[in-house]
């Protein structure tokens, strides 16, 4: 919106994979007001649809929410330098177990932007074959692989299931640019 401006910036946290930054802001009046904000890499997130349309998924628990939650592939942009696709490509690989004869871009999001710059690419993934897995870190280690029907994005969004909102994101995006069922 016209007549913000960010006035500074300082850094309030550094951790291994985000900063927070305490951010100095002055509004259309002239009032100066504080922000902190989460600064990430971004992300990828890939959705690996079959010729079936089966989708794999992984299981993976995260401490952030305390459960285990059904998702699409994804990874932190945290190899510096290397393409978004290559980085998408490397964690269907990892996570997986999956090579894509195409990776076509669906889209790009924001995910939080009220508190967070993270920006994460939502990629499908088709012409799908098998190689191995290169999982890393604990919770991976015991991370399940799942496969739904994109057909039924719908009813696992409705019932509760399917809760990653770029994953939801993305079976939908897949849904319609593969066309429905």
């Amino acid at each position: 919106m016209p007549g913000f401006q960010r006035v500074g910036e300082e850094e309030a946290f550094r951790g291994w994979l985000f900063t927070v930054g305490r951010v100095e802001v002055r509004d259309p009046d002239g009032r100066s007001f504080e922000r902190f904000i989460v600064h990430h890499p971004g992300a990828v997130t890939v959705v690996p649809v079959h010729e079936d349309r089966s989708v794999t998924l992984v299981r993976q628990y995260r401490a952030s929410i305390d459960r285990v939650v059904l998702e699409a592939p994804a990874g932190t942009c945290d190899v510096p330098g290397e393409p978004p696709v290559v980085t998408a490509r490397r964690e269907l690989a990892e996570e997986a177990g999956l090579e894509a004869a195409d990776m076509e871009l669906l889209m790009g999001t924001f995910n939080t932007p009220g508190i967070s710059d993270q920006y994460t690419r939502i990629f499908l993934a088709t012409g799908l074959t098998p190689c191995p897995t290169g999982r890393d870190g604990i919770e991976e280690g015991y991370m399940t692989i799942e496969t739904i029907a994109l057909d039924d994005v719908a009813a696992l969004v409705a019932d509760g299931t399917l809760v990653d909102e770029t994953t939801v994101l993305g079976l939908m995006l897949a849904r319609d640019r593969l066309g429905r069922g």
